[in-house]
């Protein structure tokens, strides 16, 4: 894939409202996180509605197709089971558009031998990762913030935000300690600790 023509686009998609949206509040432990309406790779979602009486764990991509996000979604596909035994449901998100999903999942599925089910958002005008604060423009590895950053979100069935991590973008995160804190956070839930 020609990344200087992704390049290309995705400086012309970048506003300066999207900027604004860059410095959104950043969402805190107990908030109630941001609710939205978005196109991903299994259709529309409003969010809230999307996780329904389950947990989410929402994270970011800063691109499609680069080495590190591919091999990421390889191995949350792979574990999704784990989640999903869990009650938590996993949704991706990247800047780039619907139809550039649509062939990464093909080439997530070649490439890291899985078949990738969960949901990835297209959000090329960045209206979600301004809300959820995933663009850091300081950051040497994002463009000057026109890609996001490796945050993850979990959020409780009551839509509360119970842990955030950002990871610089050429960084990639440990699923399996995501499964460890899940853990945790149920078994605090039910168990004062």
């Amino acid at each position: 894939h020609n990344t200087s023509r992704r390049s290309s686009s995705i400086l012309n998609t970048f506003t300066l409202s999207n900027m604004a949206a860059a410095a959104a509040k950043p969402i805190l432990l107990g908030d109630v996180v941001p609710d939205f309406e978005a196109e991903t790779t299994a259709g529309p979602i409003k969010f809230h509605e999307w996780i329904g009486d389950k947990w989410a764990i929402l994270f970011s991509h800063p691109a499609d197709y680069t080495p590190v996000c591919t091999t990421e979604l390889g191995t949350a596909s792979r574990l999704e089971p784990e989640f999903t035994k869990r009650g938590v449901k996993l949704i991706a998100l990247s800047v780039d558009s619907l139809e550039s999903h649509k062939g990464w999942v093909k080439d997530i599925n070649e490439t890291q031998d899985t078949e990738l089910t969960f949901p990835i958002i297209a959000d090329p005008e960045r209206t979600v990762a301004g809300l959820y604060s995933m663009l850091s423009p300081n950051a040497a590895d994002t463009m000057a913030g026109k890609l996001t950053v490796r945050s993850v979100f979990i959020i409780d069935s009551k839509k509360q935000c119970r842990l955030t991590l950002t990871y610089p973008a050429a960084t990639g995160r440990n699923f399996y300690e995501l499964l460890r804190v899940i853990d945790a956070l149920h078994l605090t839930d039910n168990y004062k600790v």
